[in-house]
């Protein structure tokens, strides 16, 4: 199965990304005002990289799960994980209802990706700096076995403080993983405040090309970037690619966006109000 609609022209691609990811957005307000806990901040800048791969490029099958040729996606920052179930159940993995179950004891939908409780979830991430070396090795393994699927990561630009990270990037060089594509959710911000301010990171694009990646700069909330990013990546034979996503954090509802204080606090009713009637009304 492939997530592409095929009949579509460009534009109505992007438009019916945009409208999903608008929906997208609302769900995971109001799972994390239900829940009481959890990460609006990086769940909102991300939510676009992720609408378009689970709608777009991926080739996944929501009814089988475990398919064998389907493609991997890893997401290393397993805190913006209430985006990737939004996603799932926009995709039909499980019930729109079972969103309200975030974070309760013994539900499926954990507080960060659970592989073992979720059909569909390829790894538990969430100790940052974990993912990149995990979807690393599902690239080695599709490689060993005729190259049958892709690997797709999404790490976060606080977690690329982590020396894990560099560990892989230097191992997927030299493999030559060109199955593998790491995408940077570049929304400038971490729990203890702006990445500039607790530990600079430019210029990442120069060390990544450095570490002998193929490096693709876009707004990683303009959908015609994202898709011919994505494309892009399939096309880079030889290294694996990387794409460096200027995002926002909180985008999309106003008192959220590049704001530090929203990475992990979760609006009151009347504040999940407001956003909401921000989202729907954009």
């Amino acid at each position: 199965m492939t997530a592409a609609v095929t009949n579509e022209t460009r534009e109505q691609t992007v438009a019916r990304l945009k409208e999903l990811a608008k929906g997208f957005r609302a769900d995971i307000i109001e799972m994390l005002q239900k829940a009481g806990s959890g990460h609006p901040g990086g769940s909102l800048s991300v939510i676009d990289l992720v609408t378009a791969l689970y709608f777009h490029q991926l080739r996944h099958d929501p009814h089988n799960p475990s398919w064998p040729e389907r493609d991997r996606f890893v997401l290393s920052k397993g805190h913006a994980v209430p985006a990737q179930y939004a996603a799932m159940a926009g995709a039909g993995y499980f019930p729109k209802s079972e969103l309200s179950s975030l974070r309760v004891l013994g539900s499926r939908l954990q507080g960060h990706p659970v592989n073992s409780a979720l059909p569909g979830i390829e790894a538990c991430t969430g100790s940052l700096g974990q993912g990149l070396s995990v979807a690393q090795g599902m690239a080695m393994a599709s490689k060993l076995d005729g190259e049958r699927y892709r690997v797709w990561c999404i790490i976060g630009d606080g977690e690329m403080q982590e020396g894990q990270i560099w560990e892989a990037a230097l191992s997927c060089a030299k493999y030559n993983l060109d199955n593998l594509v790491c995408i940077l959710d570049y929304n400038k911000g971490q729990i203890d405040g702006h990445i500039k301010d607790v530990m600079p990171e430019e210029p990442v694009a120069d060390k990544w090309r450095a570490f002998n990646w193929h490096v693709i700069t876009i707004d990683g909330h303009d959908f015609a970037q994202i898709l011919d990013a994505y494309a892009e990546a399939l096309r880079t034979k030889g290294k694996p690619t990387f794409i460096i996503a200027n995002t926002v954090k909180g985008k999309g509802v106003s008192f959220m966006e590049d704001r530090a204080e929203w990475h992990g606090a979760t609006p009151t009713k009347e504040q999940a109000a407001k956003a909401l009637a921000e989202i729907r009304g954009a």
